[in-house]
């Protein structure tokens, strides 16, 4: 299993947002991460789990969690997910938040309110594999990558400088190379290379 990370600062924590999604937040590049995430040609990744950090208005922080259901009956195990859907699915998700809950709105679909190093610390202590995305890390092509890596990226303002300078005593700076791409940009080079790994032998696919 592979996990994803994607703090942003603007992105809304209510279902309220308009149809201009750069309006609303840039919730289109959460919208394009989430399909870099899991959107192969014809399949829907099975080994990819996606937190969504949104911390802006009304209501910051929202932690959201997408591991699709891929097995099992459309409507009853697990729902259809395109990409034209990912838009109303996040709205929905947003709406259906309860205070005091991680609620699953969806089959793989939770929602509650949690801080973006909160989330960290969690996977920190339970000794996962954390990787930040910094300019100045090391080449991902080079790094050593351990098993079920955790990958955290932020949106087109980047992570705060507090919580990077936090995340770096935690996690390994690894880049994918010297020019800055979009963050789904980011996910789909970095999906690539774990493929790589795992078709080789290098990556073990738990």
């Amino acid at each position: 299993m592979r996990e994803f990370i994607y703090y942003s600062r603007t992105a809304p924590t209510s279902g309220n947002f308009g149809e201009d999604l750069q309006e609303a937040g840039r919730i289109d590049i959460a919208i394009h991460t989430v399909i870099a995430v899991f959107f192969l040609s014809h399949k829907i990744r099975s080994d990819a789990r996606l937190h969504l950090l949104f911390a802006g208005p009304p209501d910051p922080v929202k932690h959201l969690t997408i591991h699709p259901v891929t097995e099992g009956k459309t409507g009853i195990d697990k729902i259809y997910l395109g990409k034209k859907d990912v838009s109303s699915i996040l709205k929905k998700m947003l709406y259906k938040y309860r205070e005091g809950e991680n609620r699953e709105v969806f089959p793989g679909f939770h929602i509650e309110k949690k801080g973006f190093l909160e989330v960290v610390k969690k996977m920190y202590g339970e000794d996962r594999n954390l990787y930040v995305l910094d300019p100045d890390g090391e080449d991902i092509r080079l790094a050593e990558i351990g098993k079920t890596p955790v990958f955290i990226l932020g949106d087109h303002k980047g992570l705060p400088d507090k919580e990077f300078k936090r995340l770096k005593t935690m996690c390994k700076p690894v880049t994918i190379g010297k020019r800055t791409y979009f963050a789904s940009q980011t996910v789909a080079c970095v999906n690539n290379e774990l493929d790589r790994r795992e078709d080789d032998g290098r990556l073990s696919r738990e």
